[in-house]
């Protein structure tokens, strides 16, 4: 999901560059969305893999909103104290490390899962790399599908990069063939439509850069916000620029897709269509500020790639994306469809601008409360 601007700041350094419920549970309740008052009985339990992560963080308050029942599994620990409402049954746990027949217990009785875990291609794992992805995004995916199936849950919903959906709009970049990371989404998405069968609605969400904060993390932004919120009068970036959407949009789009998705559908979230100039004054905005963006040419940026390529390989490392070879995509405008999803599933649309906000200051000062979202 969100790679391209950390790759770029890493390349740019190169050349200095949570009435018998309590008045606060219930206050606890309505920040997360859910009022009693307006929904009726639960409309389905829905069991979310990586619940407290960023993604599922906010689907989680998307589900409780719309009435459904939610529970969840997730690595320790938990990144802030109740962070999630009583009634979410959170299992803290590396389901990777227990049985099927554990994991199976966890899925009873639930119609829906939303797989919000998996790895992305800020990993960079011992080469190969491919074995590495296929591990943590198509052999755990399909695994909790055909666990899922087996006990009766009827609805998926994949969280899958937009790497895979440029791959199909785009195949002279030869994407799959060039990059580990987006091959193991390109064969997450062909498996885990296998392993559902007819008797299951498997779908997946393409998503693009992610921009948003939640209690308890920092966002997989900072670095790149240090960098353009720094005293340096001049920004130097690549040429380019990308699809990026709010988190409260995936939350949207994922139940959307959980409600009225179609079987091995690949759904398009976007909030905007951006060149990396517009994002960096968008982002420059939030803290008063104007800078020069100049355009780093593409061969000194594939000379910076070439170079944290080299360092990978000194060590035995191989990276998700084949960095040099990623150039030609990071610096055109990988861009998506803004309105089909949105559409087809119903839902109104994050705002963007409000997430950039969210982002910078989380980043930057860490004291901004959720609850002070506009």
């Amino acid at each position: 999901m969100c790679i391209i601007s950390s790759k770029a700041i890493e390349i740019i350094s190169l050349f200095k560059v949570e009435l018998g419920t309590s008045l606060s549970e219930m206050n606890f309740l309505n920040f997360f969305g859910y009022n009693p008052s307006n929904h009726g009985e639960t409309q389905m339990k829905v069991f979310i893999v990586g619940g407290t992560g960023f993604l599922g963080y906010y689907t989680v308050k998307e589900l409780l909103s719309r009435g459904h029942q939610v529970s969840t599994m997730a690595l320790p620990p938990l990144p802030k104290e109740n962070l999630l409402p009583p009634e979410v049954s959170v299992t803290l746990g590396n389901y990777a490390q227990m049985s099927d027949q554990d994991l199976q217990n966890l899925l009873a009785e639930c119609e829906g899962l939303i797989f919000a875990a998996g790895v992305d291609d800020r990993v960079v794992p011992k080469a190969p790399a491919l074995d590495f992805f296929r591990k943590g995004n198509v052999e755990s995916t399909t695994r909790w599908i055909r666990l899922a199936r087996q006990a009766g849950v009827s609805k998926v919903v994949v969280f899958n990069s937009y790497f895979a959906a440029i791959d199909k709009k785009r195949p002279e970049l030869k994407l799959v063939q060039k990059h580990p990371y987006v091959r193991s989404r390109r064969e997450q998405i062909e498996a885990a439509k296998l392993e559902a069968g007819e008797n299951m609605r498997v779908s997946f969400l393409m998503l693009p850069y992610i921009f948003g904060s939640m209690p308890g993390r920092v966002p997989l932004w900072k670095p790149l916000i240090k960098y353009l919120t720094s005293w340096l009068p001049i920004v130097f970036y690549p040429a380019g620029g990308s699809a990026m959407v709010s988190v409260e949009e995936v939350a949207q789009a994922a139940i959307g897709a959980l409600e009225h998705g179609e079987a091995g559908a690949e759904y398009e979230v976007a909030s905007a269509n951006l060149t990396w100039k517009q994002m960096i004054a968008k982002i420059l905005a939030v803290v008063g500020k104007r800078k020069p963006v100049v355009t780093v040419p593409a061969f000194l940026v594939r000379f910076g790639a070439w170079l944290v390529k080299q360092y990978h390989y000194s060590k035995g490392l191989e990276g998700g994306l084949d960095l040099t070879q990623f150039v030609e995509l990071q610096t055109s405008n990988a861009f998506l469809d803004l309105e089909t999803s949105r559409n087809k599933l119903g839902y109104p649309g994050g705002d963007l601008d409000a997430a950039f906000r969210d982002t910078v200051l989380a980043s930057t000062s860490q004291t901004l409360p959720v609850s002070e979202r506009r």
